[in-house]
């Protein structure tokens, strides 16, 4: 094996580790936006959570008063 076919054989190595950490990295900001706090109307599962509480509540509300 020569210098240039194992500086080409390093090369394409180190392409494939670094797409693999940069999809890795891409993933994991993915799903930490889903979990953090989002004050532009609840876009992500906290929001979605918090408008689900809020309903059963009202629900619950609605329940309590008719007994």
């Amino acid at each position: 094996m020569s210098a240039n076919d194992m500086a080409a054989l390093a090369v394409a190595l180190l392409t494939i580790i670094g797409s693999f950490f940069a999809a890795v990295r891409w993933l994991v900001k993915h799903y930490l936006s889903e979990l953090k706090d989002d004050h532009n109307g609840g876009h992500n599962l906290e929001g979605r959570v918090r408008r689900i509480e809020n309903k059963l509540d009202t629900l619950y509300e609605i329940l309590i008063t008719k007994n």
